[in-house]
């Protein structure tokens, strides 16, 4: 306040910069980027006579989530996941083995009447976290690009579903990584059992519920006993289509398993495995 020469220079500069100060220049500026952002949002496509179809079906539980011994963590053989998914009431299950889908292949073509299986993979890329391709027919190779990924699982007819995205346990892709390709994502998965902080599950929710993407879950099982530990109410449904309009209007319900006891499970039969002689994965799976 007392540098004449300093209040001098400052009151210039803002009366030459009136302009651009004012109100409606800022409100201008403030208008676009709310625009800019609204554009990302996921508007649910008009389908009446899907939604009408699908309000007929009987509703059906499904957990979108898990992992058989075609994974290199997991130690599950597949009838066993099958076993346990019709014991805890499932009526659909994804299984999305890391960076394979001969485990969901053999779970397709072994399940019981009554449990539908979805084809998928839990795809790792090279640098931007892991990505899960719903519905699909060939494996997808790792260490491709984010929007690689994405592109080859829209080659397949499958859905772009994001897994424990903002869980920093895991790989995950950056804030400005999912921005690249929000348009893109089908589903986002915002609550993972696995997950150790309750945190990252909300930022998820967050997320999903400012880019109107559609709400999915899953027990990332890798031992029997954590199937279903959550599961998503939803009408059930006959591919892609039918699957991510179900899903919209779903619900989804947790259990109360102890995620402690779940992993001191996964540990113990990974060892036991490992003591059998029997290889918890090929390593083209690493």
């Amino acid at each position: 306040m007392a540098d004449d020469a300093l209040r001098g220079r400052l009151r210039d500069r803002a009366c030459a910069e009136r302009d651009e100060l004012a109100w409606s220049r800022t409100a201008e500026r403030f208008d676009a980027l709310y625009r800019e952002v609204a554009a990302l949002r996921h508007d649910p496509p008009a389908q009446p006579a899907l939604t009408a179809r699908l309000a007929k079906r009987a509703w059906t539980h499904v957990d979108l989530h898990m992992h058989t011994d075609h994974s290199p963590d997991c130690a599950t053989p597949v009838d066993t996941l099958l076993e346990s998914a019709v014991t805890a009431g499932l009526g659909a299950i994804a299984v999305t083995d890391h960076n394979e889908i001969s485990g969901a292949l053999e779970a397709r073509d072994r399940a019981p009447k009554g449990l539908k299986v979805i084809v998928a993979e839990e795809v790792k890329t090279a640098d931007q976290g892991e990505v899960i391709g719903l519905f699909l027919e060939e494996k997808i190779p790792r260490g491709m690009s984010l929007a690689e990924t994405i592109a080859e699982i829209r080659r397949q007819g499958g859905l772009v579903y994001v897994p424990h995205p903002f869980d920093r346990m895991h790989t995950v892709p950056d804030y400005s990584d999912l921005l690249d390709v929000v348009e893109e994502i089908d589903a986002i998965e915002v609550f993972n059992a696995k997950v150790a902080y309750a945190g990252f599950n909300e930022e998820a929710a967050r997320f999903a519920a400012k880019y109107r993407i559609v709400a999915g879950a899953g027990s990332d099982s890798h031992v029997a006993q954590a199937l279903g530990s959550v599961r998503i109410r939803m009408r059930d449904f006959d591919g892609p289509a039918e699957f991510l309009e179900s899903l919209r209007d779903a619900d989804i319900v947790r259990d109360r398993k102890s995620l402690l006891y779940v992993q001191t499970l996964k540990f113990i039969q990974g060892r036991g495995a490992g003591r059998s002689g029997r290889k918890p994965a090929r390593s083209s799976k690493e």
